[in-house]
């Protein structure tokens, strides 16, 4: 379980901001036990994240600094071995390009569940420092320093308390300036880091509108093929969509091809996938990834949940995810969104909890902020969307009503008296 986010000096964050899931211990509302306690507290985290905002003002960065710490974590040994340097992408100005940029996660992992903070900071020619903590313990001070990394001290890496086993000088040695020791260690077997590696395989998995739905679709696909087959075909007639039952037709080794079978009246019709409709087609693609993240308890980001899904269908997927017997493994879900109606009063009640919502605003300098609803301490039983609308919580764009059509008709009056 991903227990919070740090991140600075990445695309439009440029001071620190904090991505948090842990639930406050008066309201847990949807919030599933951690299973690590500290100080005799249980910490419990969120299952969902939905992020508000005006266009531009950096939702979808937030999840494109997580996608690029995933990304760190598993090319930097080998694929960043190809080019120079490192692709990062920096606060746009002039300082903070000369800057590192820091990224930080806290997470739980394992059976018995552990508490682990791992993150590193990086420039566009090294790793300038890297860090793994362990909590095993229920007390603060429990914490293990497992490996930390200086590149401007002369001994670049230190494991106090022997708590990493292995030849940790020799994986120190097998690292490059510009690779993440985790990577490196988990690459060369190293068995204590590779858990916490394949958490960062398996989550962080970043749906967009456009970005690599080919992808998607051939890998939902080839779930048909195996033991999800029959909870895609479930979700898929549950949308209302007017489909049967799904046909999979093996073409090895492309992916298998999908047909439709509709029911109209008393007749079937079996429909080519090319010829279904975009929401429906976006529907199928989705199941893929957000089963794959339900079985292995990941984390999923989707930029833009609301795009080509019914607000129905995106509240469904929400609370997919906050169910416990639909989501037993614990899977989160971080989302971008205009559709307002989630923190709204939808029939089956609010699929977001005030305590879920999180908004960006753009400064004046181009920065991102990050913050939760919960700062402006909303009462329960707050109109939630109507006060968000009016302005209240912040996040929403700074246009009056009516307000482009005035400024288009000024630019029209100005043509015309030219």
């Amino acid at each position: 379980m991903l227990l919070r986010f740090r991140v600075a000096n990445v695309l439009s964050l440029r001071e620190e901001q904090v991505l948090s899931f842990v639930a406050t211990r008066t309201e847990t509302g949807d919030a599933r036990d951690s299973g690590v306690v500290i100080d005799g507290k249980p910490v419990f985290a969120q299952p969902v994240l939905g992020l508000y905002g005006a266009n531009a003002s950096g939702k979808s960065n937030v999840l494109r600094a997580m996608r690029f710490m995933q990304r760190a974590v598993l090319d930097s040994h080998a694929e960043w071995a190809k080019g120079e340097g490192i692709p990062r992408k920096p606060f746009f100005d002039s300082i903070c390009a000369e800057e590192p940029s820091f990224f930080e996660v806290d997470m739980v992992l394992g059976h018995p569940p552990v508490h682990y903070t791992y993150g590193f900071t990086l420039g566009d020619e090294r790793i300038e420092s890297e860090w793994l903590y362990a909590y095993p313990g229920t007390q603060r001070h429990s914490r293990q320093v497992w490996f930390v990394r200086d590149a401007k001290k002369t001994v670049s890496f230190e494991f106090p308390g022997d708590h990493l086993k292995g030849p940790k000088a020799t994986l120190a040695k097998l690292t490059r300036d510009n690779a993440l020791f985790l990577s490196s260690a988990a690459s060369n077997n190293q068995q204590q880091l590779a858990a916490i590696h394949r958490w960062f395989a398996d989550s962080f998995q970043l749906l967009t509108p456009e970005r690599e739905r080919g992808a998607r679709e051939s890998r939902t696909r080839r779930e048909m093929l195996g033991p999800l087959k029959s909870r895609i075909e479930e979700l898929v007639r549950h949308a209302d969509l007017g489909i049967e039952s799904i046909k999979v037709i093996p073409r090895d080794p492309d992916p298998p091809e999908i047909r439709f079978v509709h029911r109209t009246g008393s007749d079937r019709v079996t429909l080519d996938y090319e010829d279904e409709s975009l929401g429906t087609r976006t529907w199928f693609t989705m199941l893929g990834p957000i089963l794959q993240s339900l079985e292995r308890g990941a984390v999923l980001l989707v930029d833009e949940l609301d795009a080509s899904l019914h607000p129905t269908m995106s509240a469904e997927v929400v609370r997919l995810f906050s169910d416990p017997v639909a989501n037993p493994e614990k899977a989160q879900l971080v989302f971008t969104s205009h559709d307002t109606s989630l923190f709204g009063n939808l029939p089956g009640g609010r699929p977001l909890d005030r305590t879920q919502v999180w908004f960006t605003e753009k400064r004046g300098d181009g920065a991102t902020e990050l913050f939760p609803l919960a700062a402006a301490r909303p009462r329960p039983e707050e109109n939630l969307e109507k006060w968000y609308f009016q302005g209240r919580y912040g996040g929403t764009p700074r246009v009056t009503p009516g307000d482009l059509a005035w400024r288009l008709g000024l630019v029209k009056a100005t043509e015309d008296d030219s």
